[in-house]
């Protein structure tokens, strides 16, 4: 799923960056960045799932409440701290033209690490109060009540409820307002992106549950199942003429939206075990698994040369078709710096060791 993600990120941002003209008005572009609304919820789905795995795995071998907190919310931490790095690295870059205020902004790196280091707290939080049993259904149905409440009141801080006495660099991570004195469409603040996060949280303790684990492939038919149903939910009360909010803006901060994306990455996330298990997803060499074993590091580098100064392909200046071709370069880059990645993995550790070790005497 991490290397669907990545897939699906490379044709967003390729298409984005390098078409130019009359391709940018055709019905292709338009899918094209509809597909773009799944990455991110996809990367940030998928780190509440592994931050649900961890966190079981910790608690099953009696870590406290405490060390759990601590471990999950310091890795949220890092990654908080990679992204900030992130911004550094485009502005010096495009040191001359970036305006200052590029190293401030809440990019997709900033809230997936802000997003773990909320799970964290409320992981904490429930797991100060239950234990044994109880504990893992606790945790599943707290995450999915913050998930939809995130949700729910996006529309709310964008709007009514803005937080305006607070500095812009903070109230951007609330509604992605940046220092342009409105919230921002293509910003990633934590309303309502993390929701995306606690909603991964839940389905990852779901699917740890003994009942989960006893179905089998049927716990996933479910979840697919209960998807489609949540994107026909969704868009029954799209069309319902009763409004919650005095503004309402489908794209960006509609609950309804947002459930439509829900269902669909549940649907995604059926069809991925169901390939895996009884399809051709493992058989041999896999391009998107392998992208998925290191999707932020094709993230980092694609960007330079998507966006960047060493973009492949004129930016905003041809065709669909020469467009197509820069994508399955980009394709095919990413897969081999992956592949490198993960074969010098731990290379240097090794020759350290082997470096170092002690001289027998003869």
């Amino acid at each position: 799923m991490r290397g669907l993600a990545c897939v699906l990120m490379f044709q967003t941002h390729c298409y984005d960056s390098w078409l130019g003209g009359d391709a940018r008005k055709s019905t292709f572009f338009m899918w094209s960045q509809l597909g773009g609304t799944l990455p991110a919820p996809l990367f940030l789905f998928l780190a509440g799932v592994s931050f649900a795995f961890v966190t079981d795995k910790l608690r099953q071998k009696g870590v406290s409440a405490d060390r759990i907190a601590h471990t999950t919310i310091r890795r949220g931490a890092e990654i908080l701290g990679l992204g900030l790095l992130f911004r550094l690295q485009e502005f010096l870059i495009a040191w001359g033209w970036a305006p200052w205020s590029d190293l401030l902004r809440v990019d997709i790196l900033n809230t997936i690490g802000l997003s773990m280091m909320l799970m964290g707290m409320v992981c904490w939080i429930v797991l100060r109060y239950n234990s044994g049993s109880r504990a893992r259904a606790a945790l599943g149905m707290t995450a999915a009540v913050v998930g939809m409440s995130i949700s729910l009141l996006t529309p709310l801080l964008w709007t009514s409820w803005r937080l305006r006495w607070l500095p812009w660099p903070i109230e951007s991570y609330v509604d992605g307002v940046h220092n342009l004195g409105e919230p921002q469409a293509w910003l990633f603040p934590i309303f309502p992106w993390a929701a995306f996060a606690f909603i991964g949280l839940a389905t990852g303790f779901f699917l740890l549950s003994d009942g989960a684990r006893k179905r089998g492939a049927a716990t996933f038919m479910l979840v697919g199942a209960g998807g489609v149903g949540l994107i026909y939910l969704a868009r029954w009360l799209d069309a319902s003429p009763h409004r919650l909010y005095s503004t309402y803006d489908f794209w960006h901060t509609s609950p309804n939206f947002f459930l439509i994306r829900v269902g669909l990455l549940l649907a995604i996330l059926a069809g991925a075990y169901l390939w895996c298990r009884w399809g051709a997803g493992q058989r041999g060499f896999s391009p998107l698994i392998q992208l998925g074993q290191t999707s932020l590091l094709v993230y980092w580098v694609h960007i330079e040369f998507v966006y960047g100064r060493l973009s492949i392909v004129p930016k905003r200046a041809v065709d669909i078709r020469t467009a197509s071709f820069g994508l399955f370069t980009i394709f095919l880059l990413m897969v081999l710096l992956s592949v490198l990645r993960t074969r010098l993995k731990g290379r240097g550790a090794e020759a350290l060791a082997w470096f170092y070790r002690p001289v027998k005497a003869s």
